[in-house]
């Protein structure tokens, strides 16, 4: 076997946490000292750990039994070194520094790090700094571009669907309308999925503009049909055709997509409405066997790719096989459900209204 092109690694984990960070962890670690002999440097709290030079040396035992672990051993942040305005780009330029500094004081050939868009937008400019940056997909909105799917999406996938699930029973036995909303700013792709999965009735979307008429027409027709109760999910993203033609993002301080969704239909239709948001349940807790397998898949191959010296890429999952993207890729946009995607017109086929028909 030729020598492995990197010695030592320093590996952190940035943004929201999700099943499965400990699980690529872990694949990273073990395979990258047990196959490659390498040493693995932990850094604490993301980018803002190797800011303030907060790391230490990974034992096997750091990284043996964290398999169903969930959140992360190493801590997390949503800190963004490159991140300015012109109040603050002098401060923000002295943050890069310092982290690039520490990268060599550390003795890393390596940085590997696991996150979302924002964690890779980084990566991507690390790595035109000169350092060398390997990246992993982590996220439950599955928003990441260059990826088929992240790690956490699966585990999130399942959370969100048997919630519906236990919502079905509460909304038939009240003959409610439940509205219930999941993650997904800018992408759909949970809301989709565990809709479809868990049987909703309405899938909201950030990708389809809503007419609440066409929601409420929806409604009266399973009334009237004598389904006398309505699944409605939300991604938290979801706007109306009104509000997408809005050039300010919508304030923080204004009701949640699920909220102004239920309003809208009690001060339309005479129709018990009740919501629910799941909010923070989707990203916590033991991965699912699908993501504890995703994510290992992903970390030996990162693995692999520090010894062969391939850097500047996002570990990705392409038609099946676990392959590499350039990391200008994720850090260029995101990962959109497209209008006319399979899923899309399998739920139509079986009734789900979208609100846009």
């Amino acid at each position: 076997m030729a020598k492995p092109k990197t010695r030592t690694f320093g590996i952190l984990t940035s943004g929201g946490d999700c099943p499965g960070l400990n699980a690529a962890i872990r694949g990273v670690a073990k395979s990258a000292t047990e196959c490659f002999d390498m040493n693995v440097i932990g850094i604490s709290n993301g980018f803002r750990g190797l800011i303030d030079n907060d790391a230490h040396l990974l034992k096997p035992q750091d990284f043996s039994g964290i398999l169903t672990l969930g959140g992360t051993i190493l801590g997390t942040s949503r800190e963004q070194p490159f991140k300015n305005t012109e109040r603050d780009s002098a401060a923000a330029l002295s943050k890069a520094d310092t982290l690039k500094d520490n990268y060599r004081k550390l003795g890393l050939d390596c940085l590997v790090v696991l996150g979302g868009g924002g964690t890779h937008k980084t990566a991507h400019q690390l790595q035109k700094e000169g350092l060398n940056v390997i990246g992993l997909p982590k996220t439950i909105d599955n928003d990441l571009y260059g990826t088929d799917v992240s790690f956490g999406f699966a585990s999130a996938v399942d959370v969100a669907s048997e919630a519906i699930d236990r919502l079905h029973s509460t909304a038939n036995s009240h003959n409610r309308i439940m509205v219930i909303e999941v993650m997904g700013h800018r992408a759909g792709w949970l809301a989709l999925s565990a809709g479809v999965a868990g049987g909703g009735d309405i899938i909201l979307i950030p990708e389809i503009p809503y007419d609440s008429d066409s929601i409420n027409s929806h409604l009266m027709k399973r009334y009237r049909d004598g389904k006398k109760f309505s699944i409605v999910v939300v991604a938290e993203g979801a706007v109306s055709v009104e509000e997408a033609k809005e050039k300010e993002k919508r304030k923080k301080r204004d009701p949640s997509a699920a909220y102004r969704v239920a309003s809208r239909i009690e001060e339309s239709l005479d129709l018990e409405t009740r919501v629910t948001v799941l909010g923070y349940i989707q990203r916590g807790g033991s991965p699912s066997p699908q993501d504890r397998l995703l994510a290992t898949r992903f970390g030996t191959h990162a693995a692999k790719m520090m010894a062969e010296g391939d850097f500047g890429k996002m570990v990705a999952l392409k038609c099946g096989e676990v392959t590499s993207v350039p990391l200008e890729e994720p850090a260029s946009k995101a990962r959109l459900v497209p209008t006319d995607h399979p899923l899309i017109e399998s739920a139509r086929l079986v009734g789900t209204c979208f609100g846009d028909d």
